[in-house]
């Protein structure tokens, strides 16, 4: 297939912003229960949700890119009892709006208790909004692969990894993110957040690599005589019967040679994974310059990833439209 860059800009934005939420309510969801030092609200978790929000909102601004007639956006929303595109478009917003009251909850001070554990712990507003938030951010994870997993006819995403890999990937990428913002503002929790993100991953790395050797492995339902209907063993395709390429051409082939994937997966292998968890694993808490530079070369590898992703799904229109000429 060939990849828009405007969805490769969509689903890494947001996944950063996903995995950032996610990052800051485990970090409060320790704190609750006495597993870390207690943060300050105005000082960490609303500048981080103002980060985790602007993320989301950059990949929102992607999307309409993508978009033939972006002032009829909204009717993507309509299909929803069918399509997972029409899903993430109405959890996205949801996601954003939680995101929004959890960060303003914190930066005003909105924590009234609403109900008392047994153990004597109080769950507060912003809890709630961590707990919705987070069922959101999954929801929207799950949306997002599944527009791609659901493809039956295009055998390297119709797998319950790609999904997986949407989740593992953009909540790395987040809690990498986390370990940067921590390094500034909350220095004592940089180490847990740098641990969480060189753990999140490795386990990427392990479910990244499997699709990869399940994809390799791959064979064509198809053949070119089946595609053209046509027996004969030996057909070679002479012209494409037109003077120039066509939508087919275009829009179903990215138009690279296969040395070129080659090298893109390598390099993606190693900025995505083996590079930030060397970098993260310099020191117990890192400092603000190399987490960050962890996430910047992360989030490279990651549009490289998902460059990837996209070019590597061969439509078995292919069979038909093997090249121009």
């Amino acid at each position: 297939m060939r990849p828009a860059f405007s969805v490769i800009f969509l689903t890494t934005l947001i996944g950063a912003g996903q995995g950032l939420f996610l990052a800051l309510f485990t970090a409060q969801s320790y704190s609750l229960f006495g597993l870390l030092p207690t943060q300050d609200s105005v000082g960490f978790y609303a500048p981080g949700s103002a980060l985790a929000l602007l993320f989301l909102a950059a990949g929102l601004l992607a999307s309409f890119f993508h978009l033939g007639r972006p002032e009829r956006a909204w009717r993507s929303a309509r299909q929803w009892r069918t399509s997972w595109l029409s899903r993430e478009v109405i959890v996205l917003p949801a996601f954003m709006a939680v995101v929004c009251l959890y960060g303003a909850a914190h930066f005003f001070g909105w924590h009234p208790v609403l109900v008392v554990l047994p153990s004597g712990i109080g769950i507060d507003l912003t809890v709630l909004f961590g707990v919705v938030g987070t069922v959101l951010a999954f929801a929207l994870f799950v949306c997002t692969g599944m527009i791609y997993a659901c493809l039956r006819f295009l055998r390297e995403w119709h797998t319950p990894l790609t999904v997986i890999n949407y989740v593992l990937l953009g909540s790395a990428s987040g809690f990498t993110l986390a370990a940067a913002l921590a390094a500034e503002t909350a220095p004592d929790i940089a180490g847990f957040y740098a641990g969480w993100a060189m753990v999140i991953t490795l386990v990427g790395l392990i479910s990244r690599s499997a699709s990869l050797v399940r994809n390799a492995r791959l064979k064509p339902k198809s053949t070119l005589q089946s595609a053209i209907g046509i027996k004969h063993p030996h057909i070679v395709q002479k012209t494409q019967g037109a003077m120039g390429g066509s939508f087919n051409t275009r829009e179903f082939f990215h138009g690279k040679r296969s040395g070129v994937l080659r090298q893109l997966k390598w390099f993606f292998l190693a900025a995505t994974f083996i590079a930030p968890v060397a970098l993260l694993g310099l020191s117990k808490a890192p400092i603000l310059g190399v987490a960050l530079a962890a996430f910047l070369i992360q989030y490279f590898g990651l549009m490289a990833e998902r460059w990837y992703f996209f070019a590597q799904a061969n439509h078995p229109q292919n069979l038909y439209y093997q090249s121009v000429a």
